[in-house]
């Protein structure tokens, strides 16, 4: 049974002034045997966000979108979160792992020193839809021990808002709810607001992270009075410093993801699916692999 969402009584004295630096849409591609899907960071437009390497979005009702799945295929140096909004996908990893993400899940897994796992469509037909985020490790925590959790709807927590918007908390807090997702340096947020009609939500964003916000349903503005900032569903929207953020749905009901994290500012040398700060580490990342040392 869906967890009960908890009432958030105002008391914060955050400013909330967060607004919109720049924004971006994202680039159709296919990842995996040929899934469908918008590349939002991890394009030239929006290489990287420091500690975030790569957000898609998929949502596909075409079976022929993505029935091919992502297949075996490896990982270091870096998590992955993967969000269910519809759909299911069964996961399976070289350690022995395995699990259905099913609407409203996610899955938060440490490649670390390595995995190999692959992420297949449980359905023929029907909505498939969700978001997978790649967040950086830092240095000392690269070569750490493969780990893995699979999070059901239940197990994320939702709040009510004054005004009766409702979070999701996946990371991070809102008011004294936490989300599942902690214990890591970069100290992610990662929350799934949904707006009613002209309903609104104020948000503490530590002001030393850097962050976005996705409407995937609806248009959304975003920041203070005198200085809001429309964004479009598909829409991504990098904010500025500052200790708070504030959303308001633009005309109908909408939903936003708002994610952000503490910056690394350490080298960032990538290939493909491998991750580190070296070039070095990278080479030895590829041999390991083709050893069959993940």
């Amino acid at each position: 049974m869906a967890q009960a969402a908890r009432s958030i009584p105002t008391t914060s004295s955050l400013a909330f002034d967060r607004s919109i630096d720049r924004s971006m849409r994202g680039t159709r591609t296919s990842d995996g045997a040929g899934v469908k899907l918008t590349r939002v960071v991890g394009t030239p437009l929006l290489r990287r966000l420091d500690p975030f390497l790569m957000l898609d979005e998929f949502r596909s009702d075409e079976p022929e979108d993505y029935l091919a799945g992502f297949p075996d295929h490896p990982h270091r140096g870096f998590e992955t979160i993967t969000y269910m909004i519809a759909g299911r996908f069964r996961h399976r990893d070289n350690r022995g792992n395995e699990g259905i993400l099913a609407a409203g899940g996610a899955q938060w897994m440490t490649a670390g020193r390595g995995i190999v796992h692959s992420e297949m469509p449980e359905q023929e037909e029907g909505l498939v839809h969700g978001f997978q985020l790649w967040l950086n490790l830092p240095r000392k925590d690269k070569m750490c021990e493969p780990s893995y959790r699979d999070l059901q709807s239940e197990d994320i927590p939702r709040v009510t808002l004054p005004g009766g918007s409702v979070v999701r908390v996946l990371g991070g807090a809102v008011g004294d709810v936490t989300g599942p997702i902690s214990g890591r340096a970069t100290e992610p947020i990662y929350l799934d607001v949904e707006l009613a009609p002209g309903g609104s939500a104020e948000l503490a964003v530590p002001s030393g992270h850097e962050g976005f916000v996705y409407p995937f349903h609806g248009d959304v503005v975003v920041g203070p009075p005198g200085r809001e900032r429309a964004l479009a569903r598909g829409e991504l929207g990098v904010l500025t410093s500052g200790d708070g953020v504030r959303l308001r749905a633009k005309d109908a009901a909408a939903r936003a993801l708002v994610v952000a994290g503490k910056p690394l500012g350490e080298p960032i040398v990538q290939y493909g699916p491998f991750v580190m700060t070296t070039p070095e580490e990278v080479e030895q990342a590829v041999r390991d692999f083709q050893a069959g040392r993940f």
